[in-house]
């Protein structure tokens, strides 16, 4: 802490009671020293020169931890050596261990730097700093060897210092920029990427084939997809009108769909496209949604004429070889018959064992496959007049006519027989799932069943199954119906277990729970009982009533006991609960009456009645009786002063005591207090 304001106040006084006056004598006894950093007591120092002197000194107190102070005289005497002086002369101004003083004989040519013990700066620095001042002070550089010595003892002279602030700043100010120009970058490569991604979704979707496409890509592609479309359409235009010139209206009837469709699902993506490029301004979004959906529109007219671009050129095919696909044909009517015949007995032979609506699906089809039948007939027929005739595209229309209503003739035949043997799968999985409900039926009737849920569920379950066996062994069976009808009822009863049975486990957890609380109780009960007893000269009613209802309550816990678990088991809790703040209480009672609390207050060492003092565990009912009484005595008043009184005079110390002065004035400093080092000299 800087303490020249009170040097300032000490010199300002000294000065108003009368300074010690410079005069020419050779020699000079030590003096008080000016107001400011400088006493020249010769008059060495020009105005300007003791003023730029004082600057340099303010700014060393300002920016250092040290001052300086400087005196110039003729010569040193009272004491004549200079370390002495120089010491004297500071002791007698109190100069602090932060505040040096340079003292400079003028005529003697001797200098010397007076240091107390504890400064900033070594003895070695010190000397460091007479010798590089001594060739100044031989010059009679006098306000320049003031400076330096500021600048050593400030650091690498001041200027250093600022020339290490100014190159830290430099540093610091190109760290800046730099960091500034990168986050700049930085930033506008960021804005670029955003607007480059548009809506593009920050995280790839696995499922989105166009979340790792930007805007600009999807755009793109989209404009890409619908030129491609549209051409697509037009070549698609121009093959049907080939074909229907070629194999008539009613071979090409699918193709003329197919471009019907591909048009529709054209003219929306154009519509779409226009919307884009109106002048109404569009969110990224939405022109991102839209592009996707061009892309997806114009995907679907290409499968869709991709589909009926095979067809057509499985038809050209047909067409020319006509005479060999006829022949294939006619031989796969022929396989067919026997399917056909069979049809029929095989309906009649599932109609005697199931039920109508389980044979739905199946009931026409003898009849619609006989109809398909007749049409192959028809358009075979038919191919074999226009390859007669040359009439190559009627003769491949028809084949491939034929061609489809055998296929479907033969489909519709064999569905019979295949929902046969699915009939019979069904059959075996609902007798599989009868045998089931059986074993379940009899897991539920040995849970328990408070509300008797699992009794309604199990008798219904019961007449489900009775119902279910007659329907199967029946001669209009519906194992469909059955089979739904039991997996129905497999999860009612497969719920009604499972509740039952986290009942019966709660039920096992809540008896288990009880017997441990219970015991537990009765344990804390007993324990409290007996402490109470053998203390009952210091326990008060709490406790006691406490212990009482904890008593009562376990009673009733008893009863409940196999009525009612849960509530016995919330008593049992209760019990346990009242007998811990009776144990508690009874313990404060003790514990508030036990006259070991004052063996330390100044009775002595021993009990009451001699012996050893007990633990506070209890001291019998003797002594607990008497704890209450003490307790009751001194708790109540009757004589005696406070405790504390008797300890006032023990923080008093020993000795005389007093606080050490450390700062400006005080006792005064001696000589001795300065360093007294080896330094300075002539110059």
């Amino acid at each position: 802490m800087r303490t020249r304001w009170l040097m300032t106040a000490s010199l300002a006084l000294a000065a108003a009671l009368g300074t010690f006056s410079a005069t020419a004598a050779f020699a000079t006894d030590p003096l008080t020293l000016d107001s400011g950093y400088v006493t020249d007591d010769v008059g060495v120092l020009s105005a300007d020169e003791q003023a730029a002197v004082e600057a340099r000194l303010l700014e060393l107190t300002e920016k250092s931890d040290a001052d300086l102070f400087v005196v110039l005289v003729d010569g040193f005497t009272s004491p004549s050596d200079y370390v002495q002086w120089a010491d004297t002369v500071a002791d007698n101004n109190n100069l602090g261990p932060e505040q040096y003083l340079l003292a400079i004989a003028v005529e003697q040519s001797t200098y010397y730097i007076s240091a107390a013990q504890g400064g900033p700066l070594s003895n070695g620095k010190l000397t460091d700093i007479e010798e590089k001042i001594q060739p100044l002070l031989a010059r009679s550089d006098w306000d320049g060897a003031i400076v330096l010595a500021a600048d050593e003892i400030q650091g690498d002279g001041g200027a250093g210092a600022l020339r290490v602030a100014l190159i830290v700043g430099a540093i610091v100010a190109a760290a800046l920029a730099i960091w500034l120009i990168v986050a700049l970058v930085s930033r506008a490569r960021r804005n670029a990427a955003i607007r480059e991604r548009g809506a593009m979704p920050e995280t790839p979707d696995p499922n989105d084939p166009f979340s790792t496409l930007t805007d600009d890509q999807v755009e793109t592609q989209a404009g890409s997809a619908l030129v491609q479309a549209d051409d697509a359409i037009t070549s698609s235009r121009e093959e049907l009108g080939f074909a229907v010139a070629q194999f008539g209206d009613g071979a090409t009837a699918a193709f003329s769909s197919a471009v019907e469709t591909a048009n529709t699902k054209m003219s929306e993506a154009f519509d779409l496209r226009q919307k884009l490029d109106d002048e109404i301004e569009d969110t990224v979004h939405d022109r991102r949604a839209w592009h996707i959906r061009i892309i997806q529109l114009c995907d679907e007219i290409d499968e869709v004429l991709d589909a009926n671009a095979e067809a057509f050129d499985a038809l050209r095919k047909l067409e020319q070889n006509a005479p060999q696909e006829l022949e294939r044909v006619r031989t796969e009517r022929a396989a067919l018959q026997p399917v056909l015949a069979g049809a029929a007995p095989a309906l009649a032979a599932l109609s005697s064992s199931y039920d109508a609506a389980a044979l739905s699906t199946v009931a026409d089809n003898p009849a619609q496959a006989q109809e398909r039948a007749v049409l192959a007939d028809r358009s075979i027929s038919a191919a074999a007049d226009a390859i007669a005739a040359g009439r190559s595209g009627e003769a491949a229309f028809a084949i491939r006519t034929a061609e489809q209503s055998v296929a479907q003739a033969a489909q519709l035949s064999q569905a019979i027989t295949a929902l046969g043997a699915e009939l019979k799968t069904i059959e075996t999985q609902a007798q599989a799932l009868v045998a089931e409900l059986q074993g379940d039926v009899a897991t539920a009737q040995q849970l328990p069943d408070t509300g008797g849920a699992i009794a309604t569920t199990a008798a219904a379950t019961n007449d489900l199954l009775r119902q279910v066996q007659a329907d199967l062994s029946g001669s209009a069976r519906s194992p469909q119906r059955a089979l739904e009808a039991l997996t129905a009822a497999n999860t009612q009863i497969d719920a009604a277990i499972a509740q039952g049975t986290e009942a019966a486990e709660r039920a096992r957890r809540v008896q288990q729970m009880l017997e441990q609380t219970l015991s537990q109780a009765n344990s804390e009960i007993r324990a409290c009982r007996e402490y109470i007893e053998t203390r009952r000269g210091t326990v008060g009613s709490t406790a006691r009533t406490r212990l009482s209802q904890a008593e009562t309550t376990v009673t009733e816990a008893l009863n409940l006991r196999t009525t009612d678990p849960e509530a016995a088991l919330a008593l049992a809790g209760r019990a346990l609960e009242l007998v811990r703040q009776a144990t508690y209480s009874a313990q404060a009672d003790v514990e508030a009456q036990n006259p070991q609390r004052y063996e330390n207050a100044g009775w002595g060492g021993g009990g009451l009645f001699g012996g050893s003092s007990s633990g506070s565990g209890g001291s019998g009912i003797g002594g607990d009786i008497l704890g209450g009484i003490i307790g009751g005595l001194l708790s109540g008043g009757g004589g005696g002063g406070s405790r504390s009184s008797s300890r006032s005079s023990s923080w008093r110390s020993s000795g005389g005591g007093g606080f050490r002065s450390s700062g400006f004035g005080g006792g005064g400093r001696s000589s001795g207090g300065r360093s007294g080092r080896s330094g300075g000299g002539r110059f």
